[in-house]
């Protein structure tokens, strides 16, 4: 039988295959039609100007300002204000510009929660204390996703009258004055205590991996404290720390949770994200190229990151010669001053990083919060979730939306994954492992900006009911699925993928040889094998198509009718007849999905699944 080279050189198999050729296809097809060519068109748009090529809508944006004043900044950090009639310590920030202003809160970010996530993972890696297993627990809880309420709760509890001012200055006395954090820095504090559990289960993943026998060789050569954290364990556990990281960057870089909430301070809107934002509440998304341009501005920061923590890792060796036995991880009782910088400022710290979602329990049941404490117990919030027909709606919706979604994403994980595992030699293959990996990367306000641009321009779908112009049959349903599709598609990957690694090759031979096809031998031999990796990855997709916010509140918004639950949130937040009480109560729901969703995902796989995915 002759061989076929472009079959060989293209799929990796020597004769045409089916199965293989629909492989590669489908989720190539797929990331080229609604990732590649969207952002394209936007590319175009953004360099177009008067109908020929022009970089002018970028000059515009850094040779203005608004956007772009790196040497002039308005603002401080901190200034003592008048707040009901005392004196309080206002922080604020720096407005070096839009785009500046951004780099800058996301760097800020990646500091603060590396620090913290860090500090955590080694404390619960490597010291055995009492207490331990309830602060492994409240740990967890900051993983919650509740968009916009507990950003609602962060700026309450720093307001002068706050629970921060009521523990520290009222009783404490450690505060000189009372502090007001709201600006840049409340953005800055939002995100820090929002994503710093990524950096955490990043950094525990790793620091409970790396080989003891190094410690120990270190020790013997007289390394100790913090030298010996220094030199040994910190850059072995690196890796794991550099890309949770980077991801709470590209997060950061894309959030709109916290400048929406703090948007009654005029420099929180001076954010890319809310730029972009605010072209879809304006209207003027496809009439004003400036936002595509900052579209791109933001994605090429975000690649940029996401490409420089790669080659950074990349560039040393980390590898242990003992990985894959088995070993003990270094844990000890904590010294005395360990154990009170443990008690004394990880636990308060802690606590005061959980308190957004305990603040959003509490909003939920409650009538009112003015103040520090929210007052009035009620259920009628959570009875709202059922009994109001448009709150209703939207949870129906966001359930229809994200099972549509994960259907489609676990096909694109499974096909991309066996592609690209199975047929390593193939030309194809790291190209579809590239497209299957890059979303992550993509700031989820761009994937909407590039297809309010590509539906509503596109001859295909110009008018139809995939463009955001067309109002009156604008059905964004479609819109948000393909979106969530593409933004979750790495998390089941990476989980599909690890477990099709564990899957030797030589058993789906076997199954061939003895006369299965390929198509029999994937569905009777590997996909029984990788169902806890499907599953695992579906249930992680799914939690995060719920709680998706960027696209949710931009594309999701256009139509009411078919609000998501993050759309509707938003609205009841800052909606002038808004209740953040009833938006507590549906991040009270979302909360309830994904605690059922991590109980099922670990009664069936019998393991812990790292609930952001990352570990």
């Amino acid at each position: 039988m002759k061989v076929n080279k472009w079959s060989e050189r293209l799929f990796g198999t020597p004769l045409p295959d089916g199965v293989v050729i629909t492989s590669f296809l489908f989720p190539l097809l797929y990331l080229v039609a609604f990732l590649i060519i969207p952002t394209f068109v936007m590319l175009a748009t953004a360099f177009e100007y008067n109908g020929r090529i022009s970089g002018h809508w970028f000059s515009s944006i850094f040779r203005s300002a608004y956007y772009f004043n790196p040497l002039h900044p308005d603002g401080y950090l901190v200034k003592t204000l008048t707040y009901g009639g005392q004196e309080v310590y206002h922080f604020y920030g720096w407005d070096f510009g839009v785009v500046i202003n951004s780099i800058l809160v996301s760097i800020a970010v990646m500091i603060l929660t590396t620090i913290l996530g860090t500090v955590f993972a080694f404390i619960m890696a490597r010291y055995d204390f009492p207490g331990k297993n309830i602060m492994r627990i409240l740990l967890f809880i900051p993983l919650l996703v509740t968009p916009f309420v507990n950003v609602v709760v962060v700026k309450k509890m720093f307001l002068p009258d706050g629970i921060i001012n009521w523990i520290f200055y009222e009783h404490l006395h450690l505060f000189p004055k009372p502090i007001w954090i709201d600006g840049l820095v409340g953005v800055i504090i939002a995100q820090t205590i929002t994503y710093y559990p990524i950096v955490y289960l990043n950094a525990y993943a790793s620091f409970i991996n790396i080989d003891p026998s190094l410690e120990e060789q270190a020790e013997n050569l007289g390394s100790r404290g913090f030298h010996l954290f220094r030199t040994v364990t910190f850059p072995l556990a690196l890796p794991g720390i550099m890309s949770g990281a980077i991801l709470v960057g590209i997060f950061s870089l894309e959030d709109l949770a916290a400048p929406i909430v703090f948007q009654g301070s005029p420099i929180a809107k001076k954010l890319m994200s809310y730029q972009i934002y605010s072209s879809f509440v304006s209207g003027f998304a496809v009439g004003n190229p400036q936002m595509a341009a900052l579209a791109l501005v933001m994605l090429v920061l975000a690649v940029i990151m996401f490409l420089a923590v790669r080659w950074y890792v990349g560039l040393r060796q980390y590898a242990m010669l003992s990985k894959g036995g088995r070993w003990n991880p270094r844990v000890a009782k904590p010294r005395w001053w360990q154990a009170l910088l443990i008690a004394f400022v990880a636990v308060p710290l802690l606590l005061i990083t959980v308190f957004p979602q305990i603040g959003v329990l509490l909003l939920a049941f409650s009538k009112s919060w003015y103040g520090t404490w929210p007052s009035g117990f009620t259920l009628d919030n959570m009875k709202a979730i059922i009994t109001q027909p448009d709150i209703e709606r939207v949870i129906i919706n966001s359930l229809m939306y994200s099972t549509a979604a994960v259907f489609i994403i676990i096909l694109l994980s499974l096909t991309s994954a066996y592609a690209s595992n199975r047929f390593k030699k193939a030309r194809l293959a790291p190209i579809i492992d590239s497209l299957a990996t890059i979303p992550i990367a993509v700031p989820g306000i761009v994937i909407a900006m590039s297809y309010f641009f590509f539906f509503s321009t596109v001859p295909p779908f110009k008018g139809s009911t995939l463009d955001p112009t067309n109002l009156l049959e604008f059905f964004p349903g479609a819109a948000l699925i393909l979106a969530y599709s593409i933004r979750r598609l790495p998390f089941a990957a990476r989980s599909i993928s690890a477990g099709l690694q564990q899957v030797h090759v030589s058993l789906e031979e076997a199954a061939m040889n003895l006369g299965a096809g390929r198509w029999k031998a994937l569905t009777s031999v590997i996909i029984p094998m990788i169902y806890l990796n499907l599953f695992g990855g579906a249930m992680l997709s799914f939690v995060y198509c719920m709680s998706e916010t960027s696209v949710g509140i931009t594309l999701g918004s256009i139509n009411s009718t078919w609000y998501p639950i993050t759309a509707k949130m938003k609205e009841l937040i800052i909606g002038a007849v808004g209740s953040a009480n009833l938006a507590a109560a549906l991040g009270v729901f979302l909360m309830a999905v994904q605690i059922t969703a991590i109980v099922i995902a670990n009664v069936i796989t019998k393991q812990r699944y790292s609930f952001i995915g990352l570990t």
